[in-house]
């Protein structure tokens, strides 16, 4: 009998976290935009890569990482709506650990990259990626203690 109860308990809260996590996911789609089976979420103001990455997670995101050009796309047209004076916004995109090598903030391979010319050509100095709204969406790599606007990207069941 006891057992049965706790049992039901913890299904309960379970179900109840559930619900929670979807709300903050509808909360968050709302206020951004959605597309497929991510939505997006333009930042407040500005930070350094590092801080925007923090308040992706902590907001139960991470760093946009588009994943091929059509989410390139949504990205660049979500980012011109949002603000359209920023031309910069940080991607979750990465080469601190190992020189050259891009993954994304989760440590995993990239299949998809959409360089512009002549670029990634910051050598050990630039680390960190951001989409560029004057190039069309290619990207740069760039000093990581630079402020830039950022977008967060949550996956939704």
């Amino acid at each position: 009998e006891k057992d049965d109860l706790k049992t039901q308990i913890d299904k309960l809260w379970r179900e109840v976290n559930a619900l929670k996590e979807i709300q903050a996911l509808q909360t968050v789609c709302l206020r951004g935009t959605k597309a497929h089976k991510k939505c997006y979420l333009m930042s407040e103001g500005t930070k350094h890569f590092h801080e925007a990455n923090e308040d992706c997670i902590t907001k139960g995101g991470t760093l946009a990482i588009p994943r091929n050009n059509e989410e390139t796309n949504i990205l660049r047209d979500y980012g011109k709506k949002s603000v359209p004076g920023a031309s910069e916004f940080w991607l979750g995109v990465t080469d601190m650990v190992s020189e050259g090598r891009f993954v994304d903030v989760n440590g995993m391979a990239l299949h998809y990259f959409n360089w512009d010319r002549a670029q990634p050509n910051g050598g050990k100095r630039e680390n960190c990626v951001f989409l560029s709204q004057s190039s069309q969406g290619k990207w740069a790599d760039e000093v990581c203690r630079t402020a830039k606007r950022y977008i967060c990207e949550f996956l939704i069941p």
